[in-house]
């Protein structure tokens, strides 16, 4: 297997674990009841770039086999045990660049209760720690305000504007990029966070 990969973790009741197969009617569940949360952020394909995977089982193999490969990481977001959304690591690049970006969804029923930046931040502690990563990339659509306030409270730097950068429904989107260095977080992402937070 890959560096880094299969990978489990958790903070509290927040965590993450590989995407699976058995995680394919919950995953079909969530994507139905939180259809008009997470459509407006959803890549689409351009005409002539063939047909988007219509299956959890074919989408799931996909990632898997990139997995295997080394240049992704499919995790399954979890809040006490179940499953609740997605973070995916994609382009896993090694050699002179060692980076990666990351995109990630949750359920609008968890939204709100720092879920979405506890996976994240556990996710790149452990790109940097585990896989040996340099830099981490995220990027977004500008009127996307519940994803620019995770990389706000992860301390993500923007770097620029990507003009026309992703085909998000049914268009070319603009995007705007962010950014974190391992050097950036001396005591993790997550540690970063937490120091960020109101004390329990």
């Amino acid at each position: 297997m890959a560096r880094g990969w299969p990978a489990t973790l958790s903070d509290g009741l927040i965590g993450v674990r590989p995407l699976v197969r058995r995680d394919a009617s919950t995953w079909a569940r969530l994507r139905t009841e939180n259809l008009e949360w997470l459509g407006p952020w959803e890549a689409t394909l351009p005409r002539g770039e063939g047909v988007a995977p219509e299956s959890y089982g074919a989408t799931i193999g996909a990632l898997r086999r990139r997995a295997r490969e080394g240049t992704a990481m499919p995790f399954a977001v979890t809040w006490a045990g179940q499953m609740v959304g997605q973070v995916t690591v994609s382009g896993i690049t090694r050699g002179s660049a060692l980076w990666a970006s990351i995109g990630y969804w949750v359920a609008h029923s968890h939204a709100g209760r720092g879920v979405t930046p506890t996976a994240v931040a556990l996710v790149c502690d452990h790109l940097f720690t585990q896989v040996g990563l340099h830099r981490i990339e995220i990027s977004i659509r500008p009127e996307n305000a519940a994803s620019l306030r995770v990389v706000e409270k992860l301390g993500f730097d923007e770097f620029g504007l990507a003009p026309r950068y992703l085909h998000i429904a049914g268009d070319w989107r603009d995007h705007r990029l962010f950014q974190l260095l391992r050097e950036d977080v001396p005591h993790g992402v997550l540690h970063r966070l937490r120091q960020g937070r109101p004390e329990r």
